[in-house]
């Protein structure tokens, strides 16, 4: 039997783990090791500047498996926040077993309970089918957007893997 799964806050306790499953993600969906300072100093100044965003943490027997990032977005149309939902991952021991499922309802909860929360967006690469298909089983749709960016950051983020 799965043990449940508890969704809490991140704190700078977690800053490792969210490092971790970062890199582990950038990897997995795009083949980009990030550099691990960038990274590091990266979480930890959203974990210590709430108005940066906020992590959540997904635990199971007291131990982390999974996490996702809320930024917000202010709409002028809306008068109002998108939450978006970034740096999501599972670990692969627990993935497809509702840990995401989990991780989404909690802050879907926590967006409608917040005062000017006009929705959730996320952005998912193009090819990754499966994760699609989970985020459109929780009620999501295309948006209709195609996104688009001018990253001159970027370059300087690259260890050499040839990917931009």
């Amino acid at each position: 039997m799965t043990a449940p799964t508890i969704i809490r806050a991140a704190t700078l306790t977690d800053l490792d783990f969210i490092v971790d499953a970062n890199a582990a993600m950038a990897f997995e969906t795009e083949y980009k090791k990030l550099d691990h300072a960038v990274l590091t100093q990266g979480v930890e100044r959203v974990l210590t500047e709430p108005g940066l965003g906020f992590y959540r943490i997904a635990e199971r027997d007291g131990v982390a498996v999974g996490c996702l990032m809320v930024t917000c977005e202010w709409s002028d149309w809306r008068n109002g926040n998108w939450w978006w939902l970034q740096s999501v991952y599972v670990i692969p021991s627990a993935r497809r077993s509702g840990v995401f499922r989990a991780l989404y309802r909690d802050t879907e909860r926590s967006a409608r309970e917040t005062e000017g929360v006009v929705g959730l967006r996320l952005y998912v690469e193009k090819e990754n089918r499966i994760a699609t298909r989970t985020y459109v089983s929780l009620g999501m749709r295309d948006s209709g957007y195609k996104l688009l960016q001018a990253g001159w950051v970027e370059a300087k983020l690259q260890t050499g893997d040839g990917n931009s």
